[in-house]
C-alpha cells in the first residue's frame, strides 16, 4: 500500500470521527442557544455516539459485500446532508434526530480500517491499525478544539455547517483518488445485526475485546462529556473554548498509537491491554483532583485527560489487532461487532456521566470512570489467569 493512500485513509478517519466528537465541546453553547438545560444539551453528544454505534452495526458490514470506494463516498454525502440539517435545527428535538443520522452515516472510517488491514502482511497489522487510529485521534482532538472555538466565535450552528462542507469535499476527493476494492462475496448473507450477534457468540476473543473497549470507552466518554460542564461551572468559569484547548493537549496520543501498534506486533495484545487498563484506572484518581479549580486543578485535568486518552486509544489498537486476527474473510463484520459494542458503551457513558454529574458532581464522574476501568482490568486478569491455567494443563508432564 502506498504512503499516499495510507495518508488519505488516515485523513478520512480524522474527518468522520471528528463529526462524532465535536458535539462534546458545544453542549453549553447549545443549551444557551436553544434555551434548554445543560444536562439536556449534553444529549447531543449521546445522540451522535448512539447513531455511530447504529451505523457501525447496520452499514459498516457492507464493506464485506460492496465496493469500498463507492460505499465510502455515499456515506460521506449522507453525513454532509445530516450535518447541514443539524446546523439548521430550530429546536433540541430536531437537532438530536439529525445528530443520530449524522452518527449513523459517518462510518466511512470503519470501512477504511479493515480494508487497509487486509492489504498489509500479518506482522504489520498492529502498526497499520495504530497509524489509522492516529488519524482518528487527530480528527477527534481537532474537532473538539474546532467545535469549541468556532462555536464561541460564530455560535453553535457554525461547527455543524463547516463540518458539512468538509464531509462533502472529502467525498469528492475519495471519488477521484481512492482505488476501488471489491470484496469477495462468500457464503450466505444475513442481516448485519444477526451477523454481529453470530460472531459475538462464536468468538470468545471478540467478546473479550468488546467488553474491554466498551467499559474503558464509557469512562472516557463520561469524562469528556462532563468536562465541559465542569469548566463552565463555578469552579473554573470558563467557556467552550477551554474544552477545545484542553483537548489539544491530547495530541500526544497521535504519536503513541503507532508505537502501541508496533508493541502489539512484537509482544501481543494482552500486555498492551494490561498497561492501558492500569493507566485508565490511574487517570481517574488524577482527574478527581481537578474538582477544586485553580491552577493545581487545571494541571490535574490536563494530566488526567492526557493519561486517559493514551490509555483508551492504545488499548483500542490492541483490541482491534486481536479482533482482526480472528477471521480474514470477515474483518468488516468483526469490526462492526467490536465497534458497535464500543460506541454503545460510549453512548451509555455519556448519558450516565451526565446523570452522575447532576447528582454527585465531578468526583462522581471520576468514580464512575474508575469503576468502569476497574471492571475491564478485572476481566482481563481473569482471562490471562485462565489462559495460563489452560497452558499449564496442556503442557507435557515434567515440563
Amino acid at each position: 500500500m502506498s504512503r499516499r493512500l495510507v495518508l488519505l485513509l488516515a485523513a478520512t478517519c480524522a474527518v468522520v470521527v471528528g463529526n462524532v466528537y465535536f458535539p462534546q465541546a458545544v453542549g453549553p453553547l447549545v443549551a444557551a442557544g436553544l434555551g434548554v438545560s445543560a444536562g439536556s444539551a449534553a444529549l447531543v453528544a449521546t445522540a451522535a455516539q448512539a447513531g455511530y454505534a447504529a451505523g457501525i452495526l447496520l452499514l459498516a458490514p457492507l464493506a464485506d459485500r460492496l465496493p469500498n470506494r463507492r460505499l465510502m463516498v455515499v456515506l460521506l454525502v449522507c453525513t454532509g446532508v445530516g450535518l447541514f440539517a443539524a446546523g439548521c435545527a430550530p429546536a433540541l428535538g430536531p437537532l438530536l434526530v439529525a445528530g443520530v443520522f449524522v452518527g449513523g452515516s459517518t462510518v466511512a472510517g470503519q470501512v477504511a480500517v479493515p480494508m487497509a488491514v487486509g492489504l498489509v502482511p500479518a506482522e504489520r497489522r498492529g502498526a497499520m491499525t495504530g497509524t489509522l487510529l492516529s488519524g482518528s485521534i487527530g480528527g477527534m482532538l481537532l474537532a473538539r478544539a474546532f467545535g469549541g472555538m468556532l462555536g464561541e466565535w460564530l455560535g453553535w450552528r457554525a461547527p455543524y455547517l463547516v463540518a458539512a462542507v468538509l464531509s462533502l469535499l472529502l467525498a469528492v476527493v475519495l471519488a477521484c483518488a481512492l482505488p476501488e476494492v471489491v470484496p469477495r462475496r462468500r457464503g450466505r448473507w444475513s442481516a448485519p445485526p444477526v451477523e454481529a450477534l453470530r460472531l459475538l457468540r462464536a468468538e470468545p476473543e471478540l467478546r473479550r475485546s468488546c467488553f474491554y473497549q466498551a467499559a474503558v470507552f464509557a469512562g472516557f466518554s463520561a469524562v469528556w462529556t462532563c468536562l465541559a460542564l465542569l469548566l463552565a461551572g463555578p469552579a473554573y468559569g470558563l467557556g467552550a473554548r477551554a474544552v477545545g484547548v484542553l483537548a489539544l493537549v491530547g495530541g500526544v496520543t497521535m504519536f503513541c498509537t503507532p508505537v502501541a501498534g508496533r508493541l502489539v506486533d512484537r509482544y501481543g495484545a494482552d500486555p498492551v491491554n494490561l498497561v492501558c487498563m492500569v493507566g485508565g484506572l490511574a487517570s481517574a484518581g488524577v482527574l478527581a483532583a481537578g474538582a477544586g479549580g485553580g491552577a493545581s486543578g487545571m494541571a490535574a485535568l490536563v494530566a488526567g485527560t492526557l493519561l486517559l486518552d493514551i490509555a483508551m486509544q492504545s488499548g483500542m489498537v490492541a483490541n482491534q489487532a486481536r479482533v482482526f486476527a480472528l477471521r480474514a474473510d470477515a474483518r468488516g463484520r468483526l469490526n462492526t461487532a467490536y465497534m458497535a459494542c464500543a460506541f454503545l458503551g460510549g453512548g451509555a457513558g455519556s448519558w450516565t456521566g451526565a446523570e452522575v454529574y447532576a447528582r454527585a458532581g465531578w468526583p462522581g464522574v471520576c468514580a464512575l470512570a474508575a469503576l468502569l476501568c476497574g471492571l475491564a482490568l478485572a476481566r482481563h486478569l481473569v482471562a490471562v489467569h485462565g489462559a495460563r491455567a489452560r497452558r499449564g494443563r496442556a503442557a507435557p508432564p515434567g515440563q
